[in-house]
């Protein structure tokens, strides 16, 4: 009996679930780990989708790439709950609007972090289209490869593709940690 009520505590939370994806528009979601490997699984299915609709070739390529530089971006950058742990894990969510697409990326980081990230994020959102290209020659020219191996190009990147402020926020999990929300548009017109 008490198998059959954990049953459909879950079939309840599955509808839910579902409702709520289907009311916010939401066509894809991926929560796990992030590897290479899915990232091409999850941008093969992304691009099966974009082609079955009638979006223009250049929305479809905005979307595609970047959804691709978020994923890099949680695949390079995540950190892991447990001490030691190396799986890079985060959830990344697509949703297609009336009028504008949003992927919405999520992944823990820790505090210690946050600072540097927040400035940046403030920096690439205080910019216009000619201050993020003047930015992003400057990063190459000077920017230092990272051990994690970036040089800090893609949140620019995004907002370059995008063409809008990237919204953001920081959920505090613990002293150490918080759960870092990312969320990129991309207009349909």
């Amino acid at each position: 009996m008490n198998e059959v009520k954990e049953n459909q505590g879950f079939l309840d939370f599955a509808y839910q679930l579902y409702k709520t994806m289907k009311t916010n528009e939401i066509n894809l979601v991926y929560e796990g780990e992030v590897t290479q490997e899915i990232t091409k699984t999850f941008t093969s299915l992304t691009e099966k989708s974009l082609a079955k609709s009638a979006e223009s070739n250049q929305v479809q390529r905005k979307v595609f790439n970047v959804m691709v530089e978020c994923l890099q971006n949680i695949s390079k950058h995540a950190d892991s709950i447990d001490e030691g742990e190396e799986e890079r894990r985060g959830i990344v969510m697509v949703s297609k609007g009336v009028e504008s697409y949003s992927i919405i990326t999520g992944n823990v980081i820790k505090n210690e972090k946050i600072p540097i990230l927040q400035r940046n994020l403030e920096q690439v959102n205080s910019l216009n289209k000619d201050g993020l290209s003047d930015l992003y020659k400057k990063q190459i020219k000077e920017g230092r490869i990272s051990d994690k191996g970036g040089a800090g190009l893609g949140l620019i990147d995004i907002a370059k593709k995008t063409g809008s402020k990237l919204s953001y926020q920081f959920k505090t999990l613990s002293e150490t940690l918080s759960f870092f929300i990312l969320t990129s548009t991309i207009k349909r017109t």
